[in-house]
């Protein structure tokens, strides 16, 4: 068997569960289950239905900055709704002029792409902006 065919084992559901549901808010407890098991960063959650999230989507929706970048700083995936929060216009930009539809798109919960810049106070001002320009517009 080649190094390609193996495959890690399993991440614990509970783990994922607690680490997603403690991104939301405990900086120190997300730090502390990502020290025991580094494969969480990417983990998501299926809280029913299809409602999947990702530790980095908890935090975006949250508004927790400091959560979001030490996710990203140890491995965690971008996307569209962390980028709004954390108010990077560059990447929000770009998603939005390649892919316009990405505007209406909802993340965890059903939460808006607008209401991930709002979380993000003034940091994501400029991104802000843009979305309630393009609401005002579309």
């Amino acid at each position: 068997m080649s190094v390609v065919d193996e495959k890690p084992a399993r991440l614990e559901p509970a783990q994922v569960e607690a680490f997603v549901g403690n991104a939301h808010g405990d900086l120190a407890e997300v730090e502390r289950l990502l020290e025991l098991e580094p494969a969480l960063a990417n983990a998501s959650w299926d809280w029913g239905g299809g409602d999947w999230e990702t530790g980095l989507g908890a935090a975006a929706h949250m508004g927790r900055r400091d959560i979001a970048l030490f996710l990203l700083d140890n491995g965690a995936r971008l996307d569209i709704f962390a980028a709004a929060m954390l108010g990077d216009l560059e990447v929000v930009g770009a998603m939005l002029a390649a892919y316009p539809t990405k505007r209406d798109e909802l993340g965890p919960h059903g939460i808006p792409l607008v209401a991930h810049a709002r979380a993000g106070g003034d940091d994501a001002r400029a991104v802000l902006d843009l979305l309630e320009t393009a609401e005002v517009a579309g």
